[in-house]
């Protein structure tokens, strides 16, 4: 679903973001990428949504470039950034049916998962107020419905449980599997390693922009704690 092949990214003056990354993230996984600050995870994200250009390797979506067919990628991919940036002089409403005419959602369609979601993250009574007067949470789960709303083949999320409260998170994390055992797939960051131990088929950890461990939640920790093989390797890789 996901490809990423010797992906190097390089900022100007020289650092290096992202070098010789390669990752693969198949149909119905949930896939887990883990990192310090700085390490590269969100470099790697904007390249896999069409926010970073790069200067080696391919990535691709469903079998579409991101280089080559970028509105073709787009179109079958959701993003949830860290901190979504909504149009604040929109409703609720109005952003979701705003996203749903940019992925051309059939309306019959629209309500029904709009109606769905929304009782999920319990956001249905402040959809008709402006997203001005949400809260960082209400901006999140509002991104999440927006997010879900096109059923893309990959969703890409950056630290999606930031300002969730943990009702929001628990249902968020139900969501998420759901999306994957219909065949589609997510790759996602976070800092949280007890939600990705449990959560994950497969993770990797990554190193001032390298790779330093890939694989199923099995063969990466083994018998241990990914919190305790994260600080292992990370320490090991100075």
């Amino acid at each position: 679903m996901l490809k990423i092949e010797n992906l190097t990214k390089t900022y100007p003056g020289g650092k290096v973001g992202v070098a010789d990354l390669s990752l693969e993230v198949k149909p119905g996984e949930i896939y887990g990428f883990i990192g310090h600050n700085g390490a590269g995870k969100t470099t790697t994200i904007k390249a896999v949504v069409g926010l970073h250009d790069f200067e080696k390797g391919s990535i691709t979506i469903d079998g579409i470039s991101v280089t080559a067919d970028p509105l073709r990628a787009k179109s079958v991919t959701a993003y949830i950034p860290d901190n979504p940036e909504l149009y604040d002089n929109l409703t609720g409403m109005q952003f979701i049916n705003f996203v749903a005419d940019v992925f051309k959602v059939p309306k019959s369609v629209r309500k029904e998962r709009v109606e769905k979601y929304a009782e999920l993250l319990e956001i249905s009574s402040v959809l008709n107020n402006q997203v001005a007067s949400y809260s960082h949470g209400m901006k999140q789960k509002l991104a999440i419905i927006a997010a879900f709303l096109h059923e893309p083949k990959l969703l890409v999320m950056d630290e999606p449980f930031v300002g969730l409260d943990p009702k929001a998170a628990f249902t968020v994390k139900g969501m998420m599997r759901e999306f994957c055992d219909k065949g589609s797939a997510i790759f996602f960051s976070t800092h949280v390693l007890e939600v990705a131990e449990k959560l994950c088929d497969k993770i990797a950890i990554i190193k001032d922009g390298r790779l330093i461990a890939a694989g199923t939640m099995e063969e990466v920790k083994g018998n241990a704690s990914l919190e305790e093989v994260f600080l292992e390797i990370t320490e090991e890789a100075n």
